[in-house]
């Protein structure tokens, strides 16, 4: 009789493709620039997705830069988007400001990145269980969440999608 421990308590179902080797397989593949990403449609339709997003959320207003203003710079990130079983879901796009080129005390007075730790939200479903509230889940669409800035910053236009005849104005976010 053979003893194999390595497959004690382990489902007999076959293992999962991982995404990179189902990409590869597949041809899917995640730009690293906005120069990889133009030119090829679900990109370019993702993008202008989240520009859109942006633009109904007036997320900025084209201004002249004041003088002794710099603007920060902003880059597309690229990601596909997976169902739960591994297969292709959606392109994203997303739109980020180059915030960590502020220095302190000149371009921005505080600078933070919401997160939940994970204690928090093991609270919070604690709560729901014994108080019988009711959770649900949210996706947040786009990058730039719907606050308002008490500092005045500047953004360099989004790359293949400045403002034609406007190409010297900024975006005050």
């Amino acid at each position: 009789m053979v003893d194999d421990r390595s497959s004690r308590g382990k489902s007999k179902k076959p293992d999962t493709i991982n995404f990179a080797l189902m990409a590869n397989i597949q041809g899917l593949f995640e730009p690293q620039t906005y120069e990889e990403a133009r030119g090829k449609l679900e990109w370019e339709r993702a993008m202008e997705a989240e520009y859109d997003t942006l633009m109904k959320t007036q997320t900025w207003e084209l201004t002249v830069l004041p003088s002794g203003k710099k603007p920060i710079g902003c880059k597309w990130v690229y990601k596909i988007k997976c169902k739960v079983d591994g297969t292709l879901d959606r392109y994203k796009a997303r739109l980020v400001a180059k915030g960590f080129s502020q220095v302190a005390g000149i371009d921005y007075e505080e600078t933070f990145a919401p997160i939940a730790k994970m204690s928090n939200i093991r609270l919070v479903l604690a709560m729901e269980a014994q108080y019988g509230w009711k959770v649900q889940q949210m996706d947040v669409m786009s990058a730039f969440l719907n606050g308002d800035l008490e500092e005045e910053v500047y953004m360099c236009q989004p790359q293949g999608f400045q403002v034609s005849g406007r190409e010297h104005l900024v975006c005050r976010l």
